[in-house]
Order: C-alpha cells, then sequence, then structure tokens
C-alpha cells in the first residue's frame, strides 16, 4: 500500500498515467499542468500538493510541492480529504465532482469539458494504486 499524501504516490500516479494506452489515447490533445490541493481539515493539518504536468497524453513530472509559488499551473483544484478519496477510489466522477462543488477549479473549465474522457481515464489510473489513506 502506498500512503495518500506522498511524494511516491503521486509518482506511482505518473508511472500509470504513462503506462496507459487509454489515457494516452484520451488526452493527446491535453496541454497543462495541474496543482491537485487536499484541503485541511481531518487528519490533514496543512494544505498538501500535488503537481502534475501532464501533455499530450503523458505525465512529464509528478512531485509533492511544499510552497505553492513554487510552479504557475494553469489549473489548480482543491478540495478536502474526504471528496478526493471518492475521487481516487471512483465514487465520485471529477466532472460530477466539479459540477457540485465537491471540487473547486482555478483555470479554464471549458477545457476540462472538453477533456472529460482524459479526466475519467487519470481516475482509472488513480484506482491502480493500492492506496492507503490517512485516518
Amino acid at each position: 500500500m502506498i500512503k495518500f499524501l506522498t511524494d511516491e504516490w503521486i509518482k506511482a500516479l505518473c508511472q500509470e498515467l504513462n503506462r496507459s494506452e487509454a489515457y494516452a489515447q484520451a488526452a493527446k490533445n491535453w496541454e497543462g499542468d495541474f496543482y491537485f490541493i487536499v484541503e485541511p481539515g481531518g487528519p490533514v493539518k496543512e494544505p498538501v500538493i500535488f503537481y502534475v504536468d501532464l501533455w499530450h497524453g503523458k505525465c512529464r513530472e509528478a512531485k509533492l510541492v511544499a510552497d505553492e509559488k513554487e510552479k504557475q499551473p494553469a489549473f489548480r483544484m482543491s478540495a478536502p480529504l474526504s471528496a478526493w478519496r471518492k475521487v481516487v477510489e471512483k465514487e465520485l466522477d471529477p466532472i460530477r465532482g466539479l459540477m457540485t462543488r465537491k471540487l473547486k477549479l482555478k483555470g479554464n473549465m471549458a477545457m476540462i469539458m472538453r477533456n472529460v474522457k482524459a479526466a475519467q481515464e487519470l481516475v482509472n489510473c488513480c484506482t491502480l494504486i493500492p492506496t492507503e489513506f490517512p485516518e
């Protein structure tokens, strides 16, 4: 099991994305990097920030970021741990999460909506990682 809020976890996701032919096809036109931010609450005492650089169906970089000012990603998606857990466990579709405001987005929503299949394949890759969530 890989602990969710770790550099090891986000690097495992990058590997799964780069192995996935379905993700490569769905995201072949995608150009944009993300901060995926786990907001404080419950076992999360301060924000946890994952940086992921996604480019034409590949993950070029993924890491845990200590300082939000380190990068200037095109997109920032944030939510509490409970919502992220539902996304990773495929109980919450990320697009539905955005529409119901369980996930918050800063960035071009129209671009996200044109790439729904890429978002779904990214979540499929998340489900392949044996994940241990903090309690």
